[in-house]
């Protein structure tokens, strides 16, 4: 792996995280602009020797200087807030999925079916296979069916956790006596990584997530032989 690909983002596979993506772009364009225009006005002030003794006031290049900074600002919220709100909103999910962070694991409900809770642990080192990554890898997926919206209900029985996939584009807090809601649409089939993202403990680091997209049919029938 390529030092730039570790400091980029993880290949999207949720619209969330696309438009996550593009907004990450979009607003650091806008910063390279300006970073751009100011050290060459720094450096041309620096080299060159024009200076003018007699200058008190500039009310043209002031209402400028004014008015563009509030012009980028909108250029930046106007997507952000479109992200925010699809962020939050929930359309029609066909499955609802209940995650509960622990000291130190994660333990889920599928909320539609009887009886089907399993808890998720991280695999210790001497049982991984493979093809399995070292603190990254649990004992029990989270299996979600690709292209079906889900919708995700995240609490905590002790202390504030932080449900995070990178590329599904969710990081939602699990606090103690508080259910907190998100969405998830998964573009394709696949395995993709996790960790709780808040500081929760001296084991904070070892409860990952594992969730495995499926299709469908798949989905049904892991569902029938739990």
């Amino acid at each position: 792996m390529s030092t730039w690909s570790k400091l980029s983002f993880q290949d999207a596979v949720s619209p969330i995280m696309e438009q996550l993506i593009m907004f990450h772009d979009h607003a650091m364009m806008i910063i390279i602009m300006i970073t751009t225009m100011v050290l060459y006005m720094m450096l041309s002030m620096m080299i060159n020797k024009f200076t003018n003794r007699f200058l008190l006031e500039g009310q043209l290049i002031e209402l400028i200087w004014t008015i563009i900074p509030a012009l980028m600002l909108i250029f930046i919220a106007l997507p952000s807030l479109k992200i925010l709100y699809l962020l939050e909103e929930v359309n029609n999910p066909l499955i609802t999925i209940k995650a509960i962070g622990h000291q130190w694991y994660w333990s889920y409900e599928y909320s539609d079916f009887k009886k089907v809770e399993f808890d998720s642990y991280m695999k210790p080192t001497l049982e991984l296979s493979q093809d399995e990554f070292r603190l990254l890898d649990v004992d029990n997926r989270l299996i979600i069916p690709y292209s079906t919206q889900t919708r995700l209900l995240v609490t905590s029985t002790d202390v504030i956790h932080s449900w995070t996939v990178p590329s599904i584009g969710v990081k939602i807090d699990a606090s103690p006596g508080r259910i907190n809601q998100s969405n998830i649409l998964i573009n394709r089939p696949g395995l993709y990584f996790g960790q709780c993202s808040e500081i929760c403990g001296s084991y904070h680091s070892f409860m990952p997530i594992v969730v495995e997209a499926v299709n469908l049919n798949t989905f049904m029938n892991w569902l029938s032989n739990y």
